[in-house]
């Protein structure tokens, strides 16, 4: 692609989109969406809430809607964003798990909006709360506390991200196996915080189905995800252990979230052949280039060159599959969103990459850096999102979201 149709496409993007965007993406099958699974939706009736590490990270599986919602701390100190967390954990712990809400009586606004009905059940739901960098300002006196590689996303090449869909103190990941239980967990949590917490931006996605088997598919028609870490290798790669770090992140993982909006009138365009060099995947089967199964390996070595397999595409380039980047492979938990149509009558809609890791620099950091330039930046711009930090488990009934970083 020429520089003048490149530009074309950009423009293009950043008028429909409504505000400026950005190039630089990580998608594709290079990293698996579901840590355990194929990386299809599923459907358990509840996930354990307590535990050392939160749910929603290595939970098994995806559930097929999530809802990703950053917000503003508006507590005054630190005592009362203690009370706020308890809050969140009690919200949590009871739509998590399901029953029957308080009766307050006639006189009084119903304790639920009884979206789900008057029992509320579990669907699945996961509440994930994470931090920003933010939070750990001289607002609380927590900078000492701060996880070491905790800091704001960083602007890629040819970024121009929308600062009003970007960062935030707080995040919670609400994903459920239908979309009335993730709407009708926000709207429960952000009643019970008003007064603490002000929303600063919200994305809601799906998970497609297999189709016609194995990961689900992006929007550009590709499997979203085939070589995910899995079992002991994922868990070595996402809960931060390091001795540098305070000892109350142990069991956390850093998250990185980006807002992408695939331009897909323009990729609809593209030839098949096209399209699949720049993944290095086949359309239809996900399988590689040099291969004939979604699952096969392929083979770099055998391919210098890169005539099978494109030394940009994008598999090759976000996982080179050496033993010096083995330890740079990231958990994947990613959604597609719908908006609807802009004001200049194109489809926007995209992708919500999600990813877990030990180290944000030495992780997705790195491989975003070799990903600067790829041919997919023409047809996929991040818009938002921001760096955050997902804390420890709750440990039992007993315990609250980041009470160790919280109670000295």
């Amino acid at each position: 692609m020429n520089v003048n149709r490149r530009r074309f496409l950009r423009g293009m993007a950043t008028g429909a989109a409504g505000t400026t965007l950005a190039g630089g993406v990580l998608i594709g099958g290079a990293q698996a969406d579901a840590a355990a699974t194929t990386g299809a939706p599923t459907t358990a009736a509840s996930y354990p809430f307590h535990g050392p590490n939160q749910a929603g990270i290595l939970t098994p599986g995806k559930q097929a809607f999530a809802s990703f919602a950053a917000f503003d701390l508006t507590v005054q100190n630190k005592a009362d964003l203690a009370e706020l967390m308890q809050t969140l954990t009690t919200r949590a712990r009871f739509l998590t798990t399901g029953g029957t809400p308080a009766d307050l009586g006639v006189g009084q606004p119903p304790s639920d909006s009884d979206v789900l009905g008057p029992v509320v059940p579990a669907d699945g739901l996961t509440v994930t709360l994470s931090l920003g960098s933010s939070a750990f300002d001289d607002r609380f006196g927590l900078a000492g506390s701060k996880p070491v590689r905790l800091v704001p996303m960083k602007v890629f090449p040819d970024d121009s991200p929308d600062p009003a869909q970007m960062h935030g103190d707080l995040l919670l990941q609400l994903c459920a196996n239908n979309p009335d239980a993730v709407h009708h967990a926000i709207r429960d949590i952000a009643k019970h915080t008003r007064g603490g917490m002000q929303l600063r931006w919200k994305m809601e996605g799906y998970n497609s189905p297999p189709r016609p088997s194995g990961t689900s598919r992006n929007l550009l028609g590709f499997k979203d995800g085939t070589a995910n870490p899995t079992g002991t290798t994922a868990a070595d790669l996402i809960w931060v252990d390091d001795p540098t770090e305070p000892s109350w992140a142990r069991g956390g993982s850093y998250q990185v979230v980006r807002l992408i909006r695939m331009l897909v009138e323009f990729w609809d365009r593209v030839s098949i052949n096209e399209q699949e060099r720049m993944f290095g995947r086949r359309r239809d089967t996900g399988a590689p280039l040099d291969g004939t199964l979604e699952t096969d390996v392929p083979n770099y070595a055998a391919d210098p060159r890169g005539n099978v397999i494109p030394t940009d595409a994008h598999i090759r380039l976000a996982n080179p599959r050496t033993p010096a980047t083995d330890n740079q492979r990231l958990i994947r938990r990613s959604y597609n969103y719908d908006l609807g149509v802009d004001t200049n009558g194109d489809i926007q809609t995209g992708h919500i990459f999600v990813a877990y890791q030990q180290d944000v620099q030495r992780q997705f950091e790195t491989i975003q850096n070799r990903l600067a330039g790829e041919p997919l930046v023409d047809y996929v711009q991040p818009f938002g999102g921001g760096y955050f930090f997902a804390l420890p488990g709750v440990a039992d009934s007993q315990d609250w979201y980041a009470r160790e970083l919280l109670r000295a």
